[in-house]
């Protein structure tokens, strides 16, 4: 049986082998984000860790998951992550999402405790977005229930499509009853990778240039280079 608790890791190798972060890498509770200053700024200083393994930190959890469970967030999207960061370490402190919110009380449901543990559990790349206000606390929920590279890509379509939170929350339900992603997004007029560039004057010339001789759309002599600088 798989241990679907916060923390598990299980990324997939992209076509040419390397390896895709779909999950959390980093320990449990680890300000990773939240501690980055170049994300945070001054307030990477105030990121605090939450232990599972230690039970004044686990205490903390506690605590902050019961706050956090009581609206004192607001649209603070450091303290959400923060929230989120106490739910992981609290289940997996406790053993279970019944036991964590038993442990939490107050309005710290199991439902509440699930959600927020698994934005937790979003890889690093996701994390930030949410960190920086690109991709909302309350969309990452929603990104954070579909599995694998999907909702690498439900992601970054919510970024370059400005999908709302009902639409990522209309297009996660769609993939996990068994809609193919681009299906899903194309239901919202949504062109999985498509991506607006800017060039500079003279790459720009080129690129058409080139694909003028060679009677191809510019994307793909784009999608071909970026190919062999992500190799």
């Amino acid at each position: 049986m798989t241990d679907n608790r916060p923390g598990d890791r299980s990324n997939r190798r992209g076509e040419n082998g390397r390896s895709i972060p779909t999950d959390r890498e980093s320990p449990v509770g680890a300000p990773v984000i939240r501690g980055d200053e170049s994300v945070a700024g001054t307030r990477a200083r105030e990121a605090v860790q939450f232990d599972p393994d230690d039970p004044d930190s686990l205490a903390d959890a506690a605590e902050t998951v019961r706050q956090f469970a009581g609206g004192k967030s607001g649209d603070d999207h450091l303290y959400m992550l923060r929230g989120a960061a106490a739910c992981a370490a609290l289940v997996r402190g406790e053993g279970s999402y019944k036991a964590a919110a038993e442990r939490a009380g107050g309005e710290a449901t199991v439902s509440f405790i699930r959600k927020w543990a698994r934005v937790h559990d979003l890889p690093r790349s996701v994390r930030k977005q949410v960190a920086l206000g690109q991709i909302a606390p309350t969309a990452a929920k929603h990104i954070a229930r579909v599995a694998g590279e999907a909702r690498l890509l439900l992601a970054w379509a919510t970024l370059d499509g400005d999908l709302t939170v009902r639409e990522v929350r209309s297009v996660a339900s769609a993939i996990n009853d068994d809609i193919p992603l681009d299906q899903a997004l194309a239901d919202h007029d949504i062109t999985l990778g498509r991506l607006e560039v800017t060039l500079s004057p003279d790459t720009y010339r080129d690129l058409r240039r080139r694909a003028s001789i060679e009677g191809v759309d510019p994307g793909l002599i784009i999608a071909d280079a970026l190919e062999q600088y992500f190799e």
